[in-house]
């Protein structure tokens, strides 16, 4: 029983990903998943958050985002029910907590009846993206304090504002800053005021129920780890932290990558098994009530099973 809690498509990030999502949906099927939950980004609201590609015409860009992402809902809606006999579908959104104040519009968005959850992300630091490009990671270092263990404990201390916030079910790509870094694979845990921050943003994670997703991403990338890197994901189950699993994908070619080296990681950690959302009913939210959501286990093994035959 392959999955992901965590997926993007062209359609509905143009310029940040490839193909249809009904395509993308298609081929997660043939491979064998059974469960996908649809997280496409949020709408941002102000023209100094436009990245690069959207400023030809700004006002343009800004103003085909919300209603973007409202057809992305009645389409995930139509293809919920469409494919419900093949692939159990969730629907949500990954959360941009660029500042504060978009706090309100991601709990304003997460409160649609057709919404199960979102994932809480952070791209930013001090508001400038830390994953787009060496330029902005620059930008964004000298905006916290110029160096990068600054902008390491700035980085958590923005997680966890949002954290607090927003209390998200899952933590998107917990240690995303390590991205871009001189050296990805350092040992956080040997920078003392980061790796508090990082013990007390999973602490409290944990105290809530969150998860967090191991995203195999990170390897597509050129990391040598998901998110989180081992010393974190350590630290994590130390707090009876649960894991789910995501691809990150943003199209066809990006389904399940690296699957196989994501799970023999977390087996190397001691992980037997993952857990999932499942909405009830599936498909659909009768007089526009939120479904409910409940928690499945599943064993690593049954998934391993699935990706060898890959």
């Amino acid at each position: 029983m392959a999955f992901t809690m965590h997926s993007h498509s062209g359609q509905f990030c143009p310029g940040h990903a490839k193909d249809q999502l009904e395509d993308i949906i298609k081929h997660a099927i043939s491979i064998g998943y059974t469960t996908m939950g649809l997280t496409e980004h949020m709408p941002r609201t102000h023209l100094e958050d436009l990245y690069p590609e959207e400023l030809d015409d700004p006002e343009a860009s800004l103003a085909a985002l919300s209603p973007r992402h409202e057809a992305y809902l009645l389409e995930a809606k139509r293809l919920q029910e469409v494919y419900a006999p093949q692939l159990h579908i969730l629907i949500g959104f990954e959360g941009e907590w660029l500042r504060p104040s978009y706090g309100p519009l991601i709990e304003t968005l997460s409160a649609y009846p057709m919404v199960d959850y979102f994932i809480g992300s952070l791209h930013h630091v001090c508001s400038i993206p830390i994953d787009y490009d060496d330029a902005y990671y620059r930008r964004a270092l000298a905006a916290a304090g110029g160096t990068e263990e600054r902008m390491f404990e700035r980085y958590y201390d923005e997680q966890f504002e949002m954290l607090r916030t927003l209390r998200p079910r899952i933590v998107g790509h917990f240690d995303l800053i390590r991205l871009m870094s001189s050296e990805p694979g350092r040992d956080v845990s040997l920078w003392r005021g980061v790796w508090e921050r990082v013990v007390r943003n999973l602490q409290f994670v944990a105290g809530y129920g969150g998860w967090l997703e191991c995203n195999s991403s990170a390897l597509r990338k050129g990391l040598a780890e998901p998110y989180p890197c081992r010393v974190i994901a350590e630290e994590w189950l130390k707090h009876g932290g649960k894991f789910t699993l995501s691809d990150d994908s943003h199209g066809i070619a990006q389904v399940g990558t690296n699957y196989a080296r994501a799970l023999d990681f977390l087996s190397s950690l001691g992980v037997s098994n993952l857990y999932i959302l499942e909405r009830n009913p599936h498909p659909g939210t009768p007089n526009d009530q939120k479904s409910t959501l409940s928690t499945k286990e599943l064993s690593i093994a049954s998934i391993k099973e699935v990706v060898s035959k890959w």
